[in-house]
């Protein structure tokens, strides 16, 4: 599709006299710009006339030349009527210079001059919108870069901040009649209404989002609603796209904007450095509370067992006291005796050595029986020692009597 950047005319300037180029046969007979040359075809007829009739012909001669000459005019402008309209254009033929249908690309042909005329405007071509600022080139790819219009680029944004906004609105011809007839400047009308749009939606629009995420969303926006505009109007355009080139606050508060997002983006790390250790931290405040609940819990569990099991013991132990209380009561004493024994250093002396007492030492099986010591029985039975069933009396080495 060829793109038109230049000028106020869609049209480029492919013809002499005007951005659709020439109708054939432009009003007046002159030499219009494209047109036939009136002044060349009488001069033509002229001389065919006095080829035709010699001077002092008779009536007969002169009538037949005559006829010539008219059928020869006639042929002419019946072949004016012939037109080409190329393959970016549409032809719209005018009759009696109301509009009265389109022709397709190729060759065309119409009623000729005065009873009709054609237009051919370029309608594939996509025309260029600058609002905000102007520039020199521009291109489908590279964002144009020129001159600020401040009166056009400075907008209020929904929470009363100021905004400079720069956009291009890309547009082509859709319909060749409305286009020709129902508008007189169709790019000031296209103007006019996209910036409009954009003010409207600019206007219920945040700063914040407007600077950043929200850039395709008021393009969309913006298209849409000029799209709408033209449409009402019946202006035959079709607006095909709306890019926004620079948004900034104004470039007088730019840096103290700059500090306020600086400090906003400061403000949004810490808080989800906050929320990062809220997160790392509570679970494990939690995990930590309902181990300590579940050990609490074992151990409540645990210790009711115990107690169940000691009454039952006790219960148990009081049946069978109750059936034999001497069996009973011996049995808890050998139990009891046991019991404590098993914890504490052991000492056995036999009454029958007359003063002399064995040591086996008990508490060391790998020494208990290589030898025994002589304790008197005093201290043996101070120790708390008993007397055991049996045990060897061979006299250990070192022992004297």
């Amino acid at each position: 599709m060829a793109l038109n950047n230049g000028g106020p005319s869609p049209w480029g300037n492919p013809r002499p006299g005007g951005p659709w180029g020439s109708p054939p046969n432009p009003p007046g007979g002159g030499r219009g710009p494209g047109g036939p040359d009136f002044d060349e075809w009488i001069r033509q007829a002229q001389a065919m006339v006095r080829r035709l009739i010699p001077s002092g012909g008779g009536s007969g001669a002169g009538g037949k030349g005559l006829a010539v000459l008219a059928l020869i005019v006639v042929a002419i402008w019946a072949a004016s009527g012939f037109y080409r309209v190329n393959p970016d254009e549409e032809g719209v033929v005018l009759r009696f210079g109301a509009f009265n249908r389109t022709a397709a690309p190729g060759l065309n042909y119409h009623i000729p001059w005065p009873v009709e005329s054609v237009e051919t405007p370029r309608v594939t071509t996509e025309n260029l919108v600058f609002i905000g600022f102007r520039s020199g080139e521009a291109s489908p790819v590279r964002a144009p870069v020129g001159r600020d219009v401040v009166e056009e680029s400075l907008m209020l944004t929904g929470d009363e901040n100021i905004i400079d906004i720069d956009f291009v609105v890309r547009w082509r011809i859709r319909d060749a009649g409305d286009f020709l007839f129902n508008t007189r400047n169709p790019e000031s009308t296209i103007k006019y209404a996209a910036e409009s749009m954009m003010r409207e939606v600019i206007g219920r629009t945040p700063i914040q989002p407007a600077l950043t995420e929200a850039r395709g969303q008021i393009e969309d926006q913006v298209r849409a609603g000029t799209q709408a505009i033209m449409d009402q109007y019946k202006a035959g355009v079709a607006i095909t796209q709306v890019q926004l080139q620079k948004v900034d606050p104004p470039a007088a508060v730019i840096e103290a904007f700059r500090d306020v997002q600086r400090a906003a983006a400061d403000r949004e790390r810490q808080r989800n450095e906050a929320e990062a250790y809220r997160n790392d931290i509570i679970p494990r405040a939690r995990g930590e509370a309902e181990r300590m609940v579940q050990e609490a819990q074992g151990y409540r569990d645990s210790q009711e067992a115990r107690a169940r099991g000691e009454a039952q013991r006790f219960t148990s132990v009081l049946s069978s006291y109750s059936a034999a209380p001497d069996i009973t009561r011996r049995r808890i004493y050998l139990e009891t005796m046991e019991d404590i024994l098993r914890r504490n250093p052991k000492i056995i002396v036999d009454d029958h050595l007359q003063g002399l007492v064995p040591l086996l030492n008990l508490n060391d099986p790998a020494r208990a029986g290589n030898g025994a010591r002589a304790v008197p029985p005093a201290a043996a039975a101070a120790s708390g020692a008993t007397t055991p069933p049996a045990y060897s009396t061979a006299r250990p080495q070192g022992v004297t009597r």
